[in-house]
């Protein structure tokens, strides 16, 4: 699982955890919500809220960048913050409908009543915290992210191909030595790690010219762990199981299906990945290699 099933931030930013985990396993099956209680429609004066008229919303506090912009998830700025007004138009409640309110990430998943319809805040979907909470489909699956120390060869590289000639390592049962071995294919076996400690410290020794984690764990490497290192790029893997984040709801939600179909329709009309392109490739500089 990524840093807190969840994330991290830019080199001009704090990280939004301190406390991380490693990539997601790639043995994990991501498990949206099983609730069979539905919303009689999605009329929006029909929708189970906890406040009629209002759409009630969670999220840690500080909010991070490149999810959240200025630590403000009223401004409509950062993927999270766009996804979730673009997720309440299409239920349709207009920006002053919408209420955020401050839930820390550990508690966002625990067992019981919430104070909020749904709370977004860069959590991954787990078949753990499903037994507890429910979850939307996922609105955004971790790309895998190239780390690499500034100034040698692993960060000239701007194509998948440019890797295979590299020493790449990742973390033992992750999907990113997964991506390493199906989707690169080096020319040399990867070199496998027991945790990402150890991988990060094989790039500063050089044993390595690059290691791969999941974007939102990279970001935190490459600003807080490893300042001299660089992002090379990311890619979306087509093999192998994604980590994907959901928006967490009160378990039994009748709200979850209207905010399925929310998504359904922002990811048929491009909305989401219009909206990952702005806030987690353009703004943040992170290419894609392909």
């Amino acid at each position: 699982m990524s840093l807190r099933g969840s994330v991290v931030t830019l080199p001009l930013l704090l990280p939004v955890l301190l406390g991380a985990a490693a990539c997601a396993p790639s043995d994990e099956s991501p498990t949206a919500s099983d609730s069979s209680t539905g919303a009689a429609s999605c009329a929006k004066a029909d929708l189970p809220l906890r406040e009629p008229g209002t759409l009630t919303i969670g999220t840690d506090s500080p909010a991070y960048d490149p999810w959240f912009s200025n630590n403000d998830p009223t401004n409509g700025k950062g993927y999270e913050s766009a996804v979730a007004y673009a997720v309440a138009d299409q239920l349709g409640f207009s920006r002053d409908e919408v209420t955020w309110v401050k839930v820390p990430f550990n508690s966002s998943y625990k067992p019981g009543p919430k104070d909020f319809d749904f709370d977004i805040n860069q959590i991954s979907i787990t078949p753990a915290r499903a037994q507890v909470v429910d979850f939307s489909d996922g609105y955004y699956a971790a790309s895998q992210a190239v780390i690499a120390l500034k100034g040698t060869p692993g960060a000239e590289a701007t194509s998948l191909d440019d890797l295979k000639g590299l020493r790449l390592g990742a973390q033992t049962g992750t999907t990113s030595l997964t991506a390493i071995r199906d989707v690169i294919q080096p020319d040399q076996d990867p070199a496998v790690f027991e945790d990402t400690n150890a991988a990060k410290q094989a790039l500063q020794n050089d044993q390595v010219d690059a290691i791969l984690a999941d974007l939102p764990t990279a970001f935190y490497i490459s600003a807080v762990e490893i300042p001299n290192s660089t992002i090379v790029g990311q890619f979306q893997p087509e093999t192998g199981q994604q980590e994907e984040f959901g928006m967490l709801f009160e378990k039994g939600s009748g709200l979850v299906p209207c905010v399925n179909d929310a998504l359904a329709t922002l990811r048929s009309d491009g909305t989401l990945d219009d909206l990952e392109k702005k806030w987690l490739s353009d703004v943040v500089d992170v290419p894609t290699l392909q």
